[in-house]
């Protein structure tokens, strides 16, 4: 297979992975019975919230894929769930920052442990050594290709 070939074939596959229907849909497989808070709306806020750690709406939204105010919407249900917390942010007294609160960790920690779960799952059946080649590309992929 030809290069321009291997890289449409990959294209097509993040094309899959990347459409808004996918992700909702894996959102909502991975927060069933989570509480109301935590659904395939708040997933999103949650998940950026504890890659990045403590971020104002509007530094959160690009990473949360919403815009400032979605992300606000989505944060006061889960600081109303008390998941998040708002707290001065040290650098401007004007301004909040979102934090994960102990409890918000503990449900991030379920939910990656969810997706991990169903990742390993949708790959048990491959011959020995394929998933942890594809564990390792990817990670290259992600480290060195055009999302860098």
């Amino acid at each position: 297979m030809e290069t321009s070939e291997v890289g449409q074939e990959i294209a097509d596959a993040l094309g899959i992975l990347l459409r808004r229907t996918t992700r909702t849909q894996l959102h909502q497989r991975l927060t069933e019975g989570m509480g109301e808070a935590v659904d395939e709306l708040t997933y999103p806020v949650l998940s950026a919230l504890a890659r990045t750690g403590p971020r104002s709406a509007a530094d959160l939204a690009p990473d949360a894929g919403v815009d400032r105010s979605g992300v606000t919407r989505r944060a006061t249900r889960l600081e109303d769930a008390g998941l998040i917390r708002r707290e001065t942010d040290p650098a401007d007294r004007r301004a909040h920052l979102l934090v994960l609160t102990e409890q918000g960790e503990r449900v991030v920690a379920e939910l990656r442990a969810r997706l991990a779960a169903q990742i390993g799952a949708s790959v048990s059946s491959w011959p020995p050594g394929e998933a942890e080649a594809f564990a390792r590309n990817l990670r290259r992929f992600t480290l060195e290709g055009p999302f860098v």
